[in-house]
């Protein structure tokens, strides 16, 4: 596996997750078995309808959960650092557009954003969403993975410092975030591979929580060679059913991303595409899955038509929270990366010179 610059891994991440979560929206909540009746192998980037509210998305469009990562990278752009959760809060009431709950955002997020504009601590506002074993923070944070390029223990940390605007301190849903934060923090080492992610994932992450389920999941997937073959092996395990959110809880997604990424080796595409195809909470799925890969390998062999297409959708999106190319929004993460390393470097030859 040829390694990719530290940029172009960047940029593998945020394409990932943004193309992945168009294409897996289309079939958001479908059984696999619907999937492959309607569609054999989806691998297109197609019109869709979300929220029964009428809007026929252009194909490439994303959804709520990489607008809600749009907020993370807007402030991880702008203050060229790490953020906490205050910062995060800043660039919901500053940047959120009022009628975006229901439209491209989850309704439950409209509470958040009333909150936000409270005095409340930013940390308390998670505290008020009925849904803390959800994956809205899990497949969103990556950018917090990204600042934290090479820093496992920073990735963690921010982590449960920033998801409590969206889910209490230290619930199941945060103890999974982190899976994906560390897995993206821990691909941009020098040298990394998909040993050493799984293997920092492993040592980092609660051991109970997370940690049993994943090394269980991944010896039941092994022998696993395609998608079809790992979704049937997931039947007898996730089918949960009759509940608000019954796809989308953190552990399950987690686990289905953790596993196609380790099953296609981190390769981009295929991760993109296996996510997609596994049925259920898909674009969730797709975002894990490619997010953790394009972090490791970057954009080789990634079709640029998907990544125009989704530039191209994200300009129709008048109520988007950054109209931001792929590209841009890349550079801007990576600037903000190259920022704090700068300023850390001249705080230690400050210090050092003493």
């Amino acid at each position: 596996m040829a390694q990719a610059s530290l940029n172009n891994k960047f940029l593998g991440c945020i394409a990932g997750v943004h193309v992945g979560s168009a294409m897996g929206a289309v079939v958001e909540g479908m059984d696999y078995q619907q999937i492959e009746e309607e569609h054999g192998t989806l691998d297109t980037l197609l019109p869709y309808e979300h929220y029964d509210n009428g809007w026929i998305r252009e194909a490439g469009t994303t959804e709520d959960g990489v607008e809600r990562q749009k907020l993370m990278i807007t402030a991880i752009t702008e203050k060229g650092d790490r953020v906490n959760a205050e910062d995060v809060r800043k660039i919901w009431v500053r940047d959120i557009k009022e009628d975006a709950p229901g439209t491209v955002s989850e309704p439950f997020e409209g509470t958040l954003l009333a909150l936000a504009k409270t005095g409340i601590p930013a940390r308390d506002i998670g505290r008020y969403c009925d849904y803390a074993g959800l994956n809205s923070f899990a497949r969103a944070c990556h950018p917090i993975g990204l600042i934290n390029a090479g820093d496992v223990d920073g990735a963690f940390d921010d982590v449960m410092e920033v998801g409590q605007l969206y889910q209490t301190a230290n619930s199941r849903g945060l103890q999974w975030a982190a899976v994906t934060a560390v897995a993206i923090a821990a691909a941009g080492k020098p040298d990394a591979t998909v040993d050493s992610v799984l293997g920092a994932v492993f040592d980092t992450c609660h051991p109970d929580l997370v940690v049993k389920e994943l090394d269980r999941e991944l010896k039941h997937t092994q022998s696993c060679r395609d998608f079809r073959e790992l979704r049937r092996a997931f039947d007898s395990v996730y089918s949960g059913r009759g509940m608000t959110y019954a796809f989308s809880f953190a552990n399950e997604v987690v686990t289905k991303g953790i596993c196609v990424f380790n099953m296609v080796q981190g390769d981009l595409t295929n991760a993109m595409i296996s996510g997609v195809n596994l049925g259920r909470d898909t674009d969730c799925i797709a975002a894990v899955a490619a997010g953790i890969s394009g972090s490791l390998t970057g954009t080789a062999g990634f079709p640029q038509e998907y990544m125009d297409q989704v530039d191209y959708a994200t300009s129709l999106n008048k109520n988007s929270n950054s109209q931001r190319t792929l590209a841009e929004t890349a550079d801007g993460l990576y600037g903000a990366f190259q920022h704090r390393l700068m300023k850390y470097r001249d705080y230690a030859e400050r210090m050092l010179d003493q």
